[in-house]
């Protein structure tokens, strides 16, 4: 893979993208969307418009992101890529991105500029300042399947809010996990992004796996409205049974092992849930 190429990857946080317009891809379809260029147009927007935001939030943090370990590689702390070079980047993925969602209809538009501006210019900076920064972060994180919702009608509603409460709730326990593992690597960079200002302790513990514990019926919400069938109920407790009791693990145990096996679950945790929403709709 030519060096360049490699550089935008991480720059834009590729795959981290993709994982973004595969949850608003399932919004869609649990919408009733259908067409295949509407599909291409919002997978294609969204993951520019996510690359944008990722590269912006590199920019914002390149010099913070040289003091930590796991970003330290990244194009701009080794000034292998430009700030020009950089802004570039994010200009012409953030107005493309948003030109493609615009085509789908206005609304998924705004949603996708919402997305960007929260994200890179609120989450951010709080980053440094506030734990809360979590709980703004997973504002710009819940929209994917939002903005797929309204891709497939044009119209604000309730199966589009369904979706959005369900992955918000999930950003907890997932972005905590995170931030349990690479905590001293955080530290290092000035964050304080666990619930409990002592760190890796009961205390954050006990709220990771309250927030998980808290899915279990949220993620039920489309099959108790009978927007699903039985196979969300059966599904849908099972992983998240599955996803609580590892959290309680960690409660446990309080162990760096424990809150990764936490953080890799939650990957596989929303996919899963939101396409089964999807085969599952009445």
């Amino acid at each position: 893979m030519p060096n360049k190429l490699k550089q935008y990857i991480s720059f834009t946080k590729f795959r981290l993208s993709f994982l973004v317009v595969v949850s608003a891809l399932s919004g869609y379809l649990f919408n009733g969307g259908s067409d295949y260029y509407e599909i291409f147009l919002m997978m294609i927007g969204g993951m520019l418009v996510t690359a944008a935001s990722n590269g912006s939030n590199q920019i914002w943090e390149k010099d913070i992101d040289g003091l930590m370990k796991r970003t330290a590689k990244r194009p701009l702390p080794l000034k292998e890529m430009s700030l020009t070079e950089a802004y570039i980047v994010v200009a012409i993925s953030l107005l493309v991105g948003l030109i493609m969602l615009a085509m789908i209809n206005w609304p998924s538009f705004y949603l996708g500029l919402a997305a960007y501006i929260s994200y890179v210019f609120i989450y951010t900076p709080l980053k440094r300042i506030t734990p809360w920064a979590v709980f703004v972060g997973a504002f710009p994180g819940a929209i994917p399947p939002m903005l797929g919702a309204i891709a497939a009608t044009g119209e604000f509603g309730f199966i589009p809010g369904i979706l959005f409460f369900v992955q918000f709730t999930w950003q907890f326990p997932h972005f905590w996990a995170i931030a349990w593992v690479v905590d001293a690597d955080y530290r290092a960079g000035g964050f304080r992004l666990l619930p409990s200002k002592k760190g890796k302790s009961k205390e954050s513990a006990f709220q990771i796996a309250l927030y998980s514990l808290a899915l279990i019926p949220f993620s039920l919400l489309p099959w108790w409205l009978e927007m699903t069938g039985t196979w969300t109920l059966i599904i849908g407790s099972v992983l998240g049974a599955w996803f609580f009791l590892l959290s309680y693990k960690l409660f446990l145990s309080l162990d760096d092992k424990d809150a990764r096996k936490l953080m890799f679950a939650s990957f596989v945790y929303l996919p899963i849930i939101q396409f089964v929403y999807v085969f599952d709709k009445i």
